[in-house]
């Protein structure tokens, strides 16, 4: 079991580390590109509203930037609370549950908010 943790650890991490990256990246790049496209006149009103439709959920999703993360940080922080009053074993996925259910609590309040907050 120890050999396979050390095994696995290096390749999460560095498979994460690169799947970020390369997130990242093609982001950036696709938003430059769209946005050169637009401004040199590439593109005509129909391809124009395509562009600023994708753009728009982010739009959305930053108009609460600290809702979201009071929420997430606010049940997380009454997870850690919850796990101090609970008896669990040392080894026991307790904490890990508990954490990750009120995390995405928080989140999933967070959703709810603002899907109210569209309609």
């Amino acid at each position: 079991m120890n050999d396979l943790v050390k095994i696995l650890m290096p390749i999460s991490i560095m498979g994460t580390l690169g799947v970020a990256v390369v997130a990242f990246t093609r982001t950036l790049t696709d938003y430059i590109l769209k946005k050169r496209m637009i401004d040199k006149g590439y593109v005509n009103e129909d391809t124009q509203a395509i562009f600023k439709q994708q753009m728009k959920p982010s739009l959305i999703e930053s108009k609460y930037p600290s809702l979201k993360w009071g929420l997430i940080i606010f049940f997380a922080g009454l997870s850690l609370v919850l796990m101090e009053y609970i008896p669990y074993e040392i080894e026991s996925p307790l904490p890990y549950g508990l954490f990750a259910l009120f995390t995405s609590l928080g989140f999933l309040m967070y959703y709810f908010i603002v899907r109210k907050d569209q309609k």
